[in-house]
């Protein structure tokens, strides 16, 4: 998931880089040559309105032309294929100035009537578009008009504060090609998908940018992405030379990397993003009454929360490069972030009390709830992920402690998200989100209880719960409002309400680590999604290294 799941969101939080060298690449700029990188599960889909999940969002980054963007390394929002824009008073309207004489993949013409097809498209809550979610504020339609071919207005029913950011996510669609999402608007085109194995991006060829010597972008000649779970793999490769780029390192190919080759890895610091467990709530799930009785027991929940040593996940499985998850926001993210809010202590004497509330009690070593029924249930989490594989383990061995007995069931990606999204054939799973800025109004994704990516319980008709009809109430009341001291009032209460109910268990905040070939001229690694490849458009490959291939 992507947070967008995929949560996204964007600008007090300090930028900070280590170790880290970088060039520009305009001053020695060399045309051709291919970046090559590996995404680590099957895209899901090359619609861009319909991406939440991470391969489907870094195709979408490197294809999609959107409006405005946020500098990954200044944070400031920039102009793209909009020259301005004007927010209204009200904060219920958007009018963007587009720019002329560009042009989609396939050479036809971009107009605000693109625009207007877009945002209807994705506003149509029959597409449920987690993109769409986000702009989501009150009931009622979005209206667009298209005031001329270069200027478009769109309305909302209740106000968006801090709108204009929501759109560095939403990829511009042709209203009139007959390739449809196949013709973009961003430096690169998908050439060619090998299921399973690969996809190949060319320079668009009528991308619009060009640099500071008027040569146009991007740089290099094409984007080769190879589909490989095996992090082993990929780093062997990368040794080698035949991969350019690691975007999320793990902490351990960092350390071994990093003890031969210090230069080429950087730790940018606390990332924004999060890896937490939940419970299966959905009422039609496949699953027994009395575990569902559990699930959406808060008692349980917490006491399952309390069980859990945080420290040990990030000092064992990080190797340091983490820290213990708090709740919906990294602490890195450093306005939006409620500081009352501490990691839940591990405390297993306490998750005992909370589990007797409830009936629960020791037999023979064995938790049982009040009906006699041992406590057992089974994770389910990403085969080939080692972090979320290795916490698991500590998860179990943590839950044994208190005679709760665990089960892990490693699945490959698309099976996963079958489960979890689709069939709900699952009782607990493990994911991530990776977040892409820093304003909550992105998360809206997540947090609503219609939204798609409300992970425990998703698109539900109405609130099945008080404590959630409460945070759909504050997550549209902070989207509503311009005054930024009742924003943080809301947000933060909505982070106390999930860390009272723990529908979504935080484990861990990780540092934001990657790798970079000493081949690659332009990279800046950051804490923003793309860490590595942001900038793509303007990177070069060194002469010798687009020799050698």
């Amino acid at each position: 998931m992507t947070g967008r799941r995929k949560f996204s969101y964007l600008s007090s939080i300090l930028f900070v880089l280590a170790g880290c060298v970088f060039f520009s690449s305009a001053s020695f700029a060399q045309n051709g040559g291919e970046l090559r990188f590996c995404l680590r599960t099957e895209p899901k889909t090359f619609d861009p309105l319909l991406v939440d999940d991470d391969s489907s969002l870094a195709i979408r980054y490197l294809t999609g032309g959107v409006l405005v963007r946020t500098n990954r390394h200044t944070q400031e929002l920039e102009p793209e294929l909009a020259e301005s824009w004007k927010v209204s008073a009200d904060g219920k309207q958007i009018t963007f100035k587009l720019r002329r004489a560009v042009r989609f993949s396939d050479g036809s013409a971009f107009s605000a009537d693109d625009v207007a097809f877009t945002m209807n498209r994705m506003m149509d809550p029959a597409l449920h578009s987690s993109t769409g979610d986000a702009f989501r504020s009150g009931s009622g339609t979005v209206t667009t008009k298209v005031v001329s071919a270069d200027q478009v207005a769109i309305t909302f029913p209740a106000a968006v504060v801090g709108m204009d950011r929501l759109f560095d996510q939403v990829a511009i669609m042709s209203a009139h090609s007959p390739k449809k999402e196949k013709a973009v608007l961003g430096p690169f085109l998908v050439a060619d998908y090998k299921p399973g194995a690969s996809v190949k991006l060319e320079r668009n060829p009528y991308y619009w940018k060009k640099d500071a010597q008027g040569r146009q972008l991007p740089y290099i000649d094409a984007v080769d992405i190879d589909i490989q779970a095996n992090r082993d793999v990929e780093m062997l490769r990368f040794k080698r030379g035949e991969l350019d780029l690691i975007n999320a390192l793990d902490t351990d190919y960092f350390d071994r990397l990093g003890s031969t080759s210090p230069q080429l890895v950087h730790d940018a610091g606390p990332s924004l993003d999060s890896d937490f467990m939940w419970f299966n709530q959905v009422a039609s799930a496949p699953i027994p009454d009395y575990k569902k009785a559990w699930f959406r027991s808060t008692n349980f929940r917490r006491a399952v929360s309390e069980a859990i040593n945080r420290d040990d996940l990030s000092r064992i499985v990080y190797n340091g490069h983490a820290q213990p998850g708090v709740g919906p926001v990294s602490p890195a993210n450093k306005f939006w972030f409620n500081s009352a809010l501490k990691a839940e202590a591990h405390n297993p004497q306490a998750a005992l009390e909370r589990l007797k509330a409830d009936g629960f009690h020791m037999q023979n070593g064995t938790l049982v709830d009040k009906s006699g029924n041992p406590v057992e249930f089974s994770i389910v989490t990403n085969a080939g992920s080692k972090p979320r594989e290795r916490m698991s383990v500590l998860i179990q061995e943590d839950l044994a402690k208190v005679g709760i007995k665990v089960n892990l069931v490693p699945l490959d990606f698309p099976s996963l998200i079958e489960r979890i999204s689709q069939k709900f054939n699952y009782e607990c799973a493990i994911l991530g989100f990776r977040n892409v800025g820093l304003d909550p109004n992105e998360q809206m994704n997540i947090w609503l209880s219609s939204a798609e990516n409300h992970a425990w319980n998703p698109q539900q008709k109405s609130p099945e719960t008080a404590w959630e009809a409460e945070i759909d109430k504050l997550m549209r009341a902070q989207a509503s409002t311009s005054n930024l001291k009742k924003r943080k009032e809301a947000f933060d209460r909505v982070q106390q309400i999930v860390y009272e109910q723990a529908p979504m268990i935080y484990l861990i905040n990780q540092n934001s680590l990657s790798a970079v070939s000493a081949s690659v001229n332009g990279a800046n690694p950051g804490i923003l999604y793309p860490q590595t490849f942001w900038n793509a458009e303007r990177l070069t490959i060194n002469g010798t290294a687009t020799a050698k291939r």
